[in-house]
């Protein structure tokens, strides 16, 4: 690869870095405490790429009146390659969804203190409570003491359509969306059915007692009492 690619490429992932983290669409990749680590690494970047180009031109110019053969010419011509690249790799992609959900089977996350009843205290008080997708489905599959049982929770994810079933789901990473897994919930009625893929929902319901079991991957029933469609949030994760 020739000096002057390296230097642009360089550029070109600062550039990236440094927007995705200010814009909040790093959130689609890693959780937000990794935010300082990419600006930092955005800035070294930038900063390295804008020293080695300055520093090339200047030799590049040394050269072009020692011998006066157009060297400065193709030099300008290897820049414009790199337009289209530059219009590309600033695009960021989306954030996991509904065919990550597909392609990787969903379970309950189960910890060493999981299967221990104190785990689970009581929810708060109140007619409707809202929970983490990941919260609901490990109180559903693992907790002894049934503290979902009778009571209305809020839940908000995004629609995913497999095997003639509606789900809600979210993904939970620990690091970064190369460790992420899925969590479902089977959404009953037939209400849900109307909102497409991917699409982001708030639903409140309760949950089917006994409904998540080992040989449905832990995936608990909720009967929607309410259904309405929403923004997707600016993290889209759960941890």
């Amino acid at each position: 690869m020739k000096r002057e690619t390296q230097n642009i490429l360089l550029i070109l992932l600062g550039g990236a870095l440094l927007k995705i983290a200010i814009n909040g669409d790093y959130l689609r990749y890693v959780k937000p405490s990794q935010q300082p680590w990419i600006i930092a690494g955005g800035v070294v970047m930038l900063v390295l790429g804008v020293v080695a180009i300055l520093r090339d031109l200047r030799g590049t110019r040394k050269s072009d009146v020692d011998d006066g053969h157009g060297h400065q010419h193709r030099v300008r011509s290897a820049w414009l390659l790199m337009v289209p690249v530059l219009a590309v790799f600033l695009v960021a992609p989306p954030a996991l969804g509904a065919d990550s959900v597909t392609r990787t089977g969903a379970r309950a996350p189960q910890s060493a203190v999981a299967a221990d009843a104190a785990a689970f205290p009581p929810l708060p008080p109140g007619d409707v409570v809202p929970l983490a997708v990941n919260e609901f489905v490990s109180r559903a599959g693992w907790d002894r003491n049934g503290t979902l049982n009778g009571r209305t929770v809020s839940l908000s994810g995004f629609v995913v359509h497999t095997d003639g079933q509606t789900l809600l789901a979210r993904m939970v990473i620990s690091c970064c969306a190369a460790d992420a897994f899925p969590v479902t919930v089977r959404l009953t009625g037939g209400s849900a059915d109307r909102f497409a893929s991917d699409a982001w929902v708030e639903v409140t319901g309760q949950v089917v007692p006994g409904s998540a079991t080992k040989g449905n991957s832990y995936t608990p029933d909720l009967a929607p009492v309410t259904l309405r469609g929403v923004g997707a949030p600016k993290d889209p994760y759960e941890y």
